[in-house]
């Protein structure tokens, strides 16, 4: 075959694919006039969402402005009285501490004074007492063994003196 005879079957097959491209062009541009018609009614509505929107997200912009600032207000305001209780309950536990170890001194001048005083009794009052009460049984035993007599007599004898009989 001749070659102007592939060019004219290829020319041929370009037309028949131009032609082709163009009525599926031309659907395409019925689509979109349909779909422009059809989106146009929606856009007044649309706009009127787009500012409503923008409204709302001001808004909601300024609120979460106001709600971080307070909130950061109230974690500054949080921080300074938790350093205040801080300083009070270190002060506290100080004073506690400085307390109870006079406690301890207090108590353990209390302990030592109540020994001394134990010991004050029992060297000034018991030990005299024990003394006159040894005198006591002594001059006791000394009349009982004055009013007895020279010698016990046999109805007296107790089972030790009884082993000598």
């Amino acid at each position: 075959m001749d070659t102007n005879v592939w060019i004219a079957i290829f020319v041929t097959i370009s037309a028949v694919a131009l032609c082709m491209q163009t009525g599926f062009l031309f659907g395409v541009y019925r689509t979109a006039k349909n779909l422009e018609g059809r989106v146009n009614p929606l856009i007044p509505k649309v706009e009127s969402l787009v500012d409503s929107t923008k409204v709302t997200v001001e808004q909601s912009k300024q609120q979460i402005l106001d709600i971080t600032i307070k909130a950061n207000e109230i974690l500054d305001s949080t921080k300074a009285q938790l350093a205040v209780v801080e300083d009070v309950v270190s002060d506290a536990a100080s004073r506690a501490k400085v307390q109870m170890e006079r406690v301890e001194m207090v108590l353990d001048d209390t302990m030592s004074r109540a020994h001394e005083t134990v010991a004050t009794v029992h060297n000034g009052i018991m030990k005299p007492l024990r003394e006159l009460n040894g005198i006591a049984v002594g001059i006791k035993t000394a009349f009982a063994y004055l009013a007895r007599g020279n010698r016990p007599s046999v109805a007296q004898v107790t089972s030790d003196e009884e082993m000598f009989i």
